[in-house]
């Protein structure tokens, strides 16, 4: 009995082991839709496939469509895998995001902005923090994100927000309050949307969406989470704990390995960085000296 009650602990503190090393590359791709997500609009424009286990969203003049969490989280790294709209996509947004509700409200996006056939599709971040964006940065990504799916991801815990693509870093949000730099403190549902962005999103608005070619549709997989739940617009303190493995201290920072990804990724493929933009900020804002 003794031994039995051994062998039952050490396995249990085998999996606690592996649940705080897990590797943010793993998909659970069996999860279904409805275990997690709801459709919030667009209805009509939403069809499941693979027994729930990808959604296709779409737009046309009519409407576009978009899908959130059931639940709010306080922290997580957070995933989804997507295939954007091909061919002539030019002024068609899509979406995957994390955000808060109400007044001064939190968000965290990767923004993919369409664009005419042969042309580059723009992945765009963004930060809100206490209701305040104008954060943007802009890639170039190395793939066609219209051929297949690739994963998009967001790290969010304590210490720093990392957005990745197929787990390449490629922005870093670090939690700088003690010079006075606002960090995100609201709880945020997870959403995901395909929308009309033609007065802004590709050649500032200049090129429209030319709706001949509708509907367009994207794709989404990969609808297991890993976020600590929490209840109401605060965060519950227990999801800052390291009993969530993405509160560990290997999280905390970009390892070695990592940052090099990262300093590749602003030096070969940055397009914009508001940090930069000298027209809009003559004094960078606090952050950007932190956050490198």
């Amino acid at each position: 009995m003794d031994f039995y009650v051994l062998s039952v602990f050490a396995f249990l503190l085998l999996g606690r082991v592996l649940a705080t090393t897990r590797n943010t590359s793993n998909v659970n791709a069996d999860v279904s839709f409805d275990q997690f997500y709801q459709v919030t609009w667009g209805y009509d424009h939403v069809l499941s496939l693979n027994q729930g286990r990808e959604i296709q969203l779409s737009m046309d003049k009519s409407s576009g469509a978009g899908f959130g969490s059931k639940q709010s989280y306080g922290s997580g790294f957070f995933h989804m895998r997507i295939k954007l709209p091909d061919k002539d996509s030019a002024g068609v947004v899509t979406a995957y995001y994390l955000t808060s509700n109400g007044g001064e409200h939190d968000e965290l996006d990767f923004e993919f902005l369409g664009n005419r056939e042969g042309k580059p599709i723009t992945l765009q971040t963004n930060v809100f923090v206490h209701g305040y964006g104008n954060r943007e940065q802009r890639i170039r990504l190395w793939f066609d994100p219209t051929a297949d799916f690739h994963n998009y991801q967001i790290l969010w815990n304590q210490r720093q927000i990392v957005f990745y693509v197929d787990d390449i870093p490629i922005r870093v949000f670090k939690n700088n309050t003690n010079v006075g730099v606002a960090y995100t403190s609201h709880a945020m549902q997870v959403q995901a949307s395909l929308w009309d962005g033609d007065d802004w999103a590709t050649d500032g608005g200049q090129t429209k969406t030319n709706w001949s070619h509708a509907p367009f549709v994207a794709h989404f997989q990969g609808f297991d989470i890993n976020g600590c739940q929490t209840q109401g617009p605060g965060i519950d303190q227990n999801c800052y704990t390291s009993g969530y493995w993405w509160n560990t201290q290997k999280y905390w920072e970009l390892d070695a390995g990592q940052q090099n990804k990262y300093e590749n990724v602003r030096k070969s493929y940055m397009t914009y960085d508001y940090c930069t933009d000298k027209g809009r900020y003559p004094v960078p804002p606090a952050e950007c000296l932190y956050n490198m």
